[in-house]
């Protein structure tokens, strides 16, 4: 377990290897390696801050969770690495969806 807890509205994620990623989707689509190279990205959800503090002061919630799939944005998230594994901390606007 890592020692990482993000801060305000950011998510600390474990990007998926080529083999856990969805080629199809539940619907039915293929989706090729050539769609686009600026495609979303999928990773996995390992840890959460506590939500976005809104301007009147009350703490909005983030929409995610642990353990979620999720897509991102290929360049918005930070890289770091952590015991030669790699992760990413995102905020949370940066998270395009939750995949089911």
């Amino acid at each position: 377990m890592l020692n990482i807890k993000p801060l305000g509205d950011r998510v600390l994620i474990e990007p998926l290897s080529e083999d856990e990623k969805a080629k199809t989707s539940k619907g039915g689509i293929l989706i090729p390696d050539t769609a686009d190279k600026e495609k979303p990205m999928e990773g996995k959800v390992i840890a959460v801050g506590e939500g976005k503090r809104l301007e009147n002061g009350t703490l909005q919630p983030l929409s995610v969770k642990v353990g979620d799939k999720v897509l991102f944005s290929k360049y918005g998230p930070t890289e770091i690495k952590i015991d030669d594994k790699e992760y990413l901390i995102a905020k949370e606007e940066d998270i395009l969806g939750i995949i089911q």
